[in-house]
């Protein structure tokens, strides 16, 4: 009797488990994690911002002031959107969390293109981290058939607007010719 019941409890658990990940779309995540719009396209929140910063002298020249040790959001694109081309000062890290893959486009400084399939599938490709490096062009989509995609961005030193670059289409598409489609689909 007592394994039965036991069973039961398992059953509901699991059915009320299954039941509350069909709720779990993009509405849900925008909602319960109160995400705002995102200037490069999709939603965020900023999580986390070291309190303390790193002196202006001891970064290098290309930031333009002290900056956060380290700043954390989560981000979220729905199928049909996309995070337009740009770049920023630091490394960036982005971590998979929920929903379907999300495909990230790099160009790097060189010309090198490099597209990386963000999810959960490791055994298909598919990775839960990905670092971008510091001044590489880059823009994100879901992956076809994906319709979302819940991320974090880990940034060190930390974000700051002031080192953010949304890419001109047509300058772009000047220093990296061959990488025309990509750029002309993922720039506004």
């Amino acid at each position: 009797m007592h394994k039965k019941a036991h069973h039961s409890v398992k059953y509901f658990y699991l059915y009320k488990t299954s039941s509350s990940t069909k709720l779990m779309n993009a509405t849900y995540y925008i909602q319960h994690l109160q995400l705002q719009p995102h200037p490069e396209g999709g939603f965020f929140r900023e999580t986390y911002r070291a309190a303390e910063s790193i002196p202006t002298d001891v970064l290098p020249f290309r930031f333009s002031g002290a900056r956060s040790f380290s700043t954390a959001i989560y981000y979220l694109l729905q199928q049909g959107d996309f995070s337009a081309f740009h770049r920023i000062q630091s490394d960036e890290c982005w971590h998979f969390y929920a929903g379907e893959p999300l495909l990230i486009h790099v160009i790097e400084e060189d010309g090198r293109y490099n597209c990386i399939k963000l999810g959960k599938h490791i055994a298909t490709g598919e990775t839960f981290q990905f670092v971008v490096p510091a001044t590489a062009w880059f823009a994100a989509e879901p992956a076809t058939g994906s319709a979302f995609t819940l991320a974090g961005c880990t940034v060190a030193p930390g974000f700051n607007f002031n080192d953010f670059e949304m890419a001109d289409r047509q300058a772009l598409l000047t220093a990296y010719p061959q990488h025309g489609d990509i750029i002309n689909r993922l720039t506004r």
